[in-house]
């Protein structure tokens, strides 16, 4: 007699990144790992059409995805982590990103330094993912912080903006 494996829907229902059941964390990596892979076909890139593309494409999901963080989830860590140093970090580091952003979209790939300012970019974002991943994260997971709620904060700000 064959035996039927074993199908979990708890496992499923996990998953980073599925609709309705991510939590803040797994919502914001979901966003780091999409700019992470659009970076990367960016760096591949040969026309300027294509990078002109992906340079929208990466400038729109990062405007947004910074906009959820310091709306909702900065706020939110603010009031359960003592080490404000993480959050001021993520400040300024999201004020650089926001600069350059504003260079590539007033530019285009014609333009001087529009490749180099697109790459720095690319590794700002590096940098400020592996500090939230590494570093902030592991903190908020350990604290009383409702992330499930956060998550779907996170979601319902992130479809509004991107409407």
């Amino acid at each position: 007699m064959a035996t039927r494996k074993k199908t979990s829907k708890r496992k499923s229902a996990k998953r980073p990144g599925t609709a309705r059941s991510a939590d803040a964390l797994a919502l914001l990596r979901t966003d780091h790992t999409k700019v992470q892979d659009l970076f990367s076909q960016f760096e591949k890139a040969r026309s300027d059409d294509r990078k002109r593309t992906l340079a929208e494409q990466i400038c729109a999901e990062l405007t947004v995805h910074a906009t959820i963080e310091e709306e909702i989830f900065y706020p939110a860590v603010r009031e359960v982590l003592a080490e404000e140093d993480l959050l001021d970090e993520a400040a300024v580091e999201h004020a650089s990103a926001k600069e350059l952003i504003s260079q590539i979209q007033g530019g285009s790939p014609d333009d001087d330094k529009w490749d180099a300012k697109v790459t720095v970019l690319g590794e700002y974002i590096k940098h400020h993912v592996k500090e939230e991943q590494n570093e902030m994260f592991p903190k908020v997971r350990k604290t009383k912080l409702d992330l499930r709620l956060i998550g779907d904060q996170l979601r319902a700000r992130k479809q509004q903006l991107q409407a």
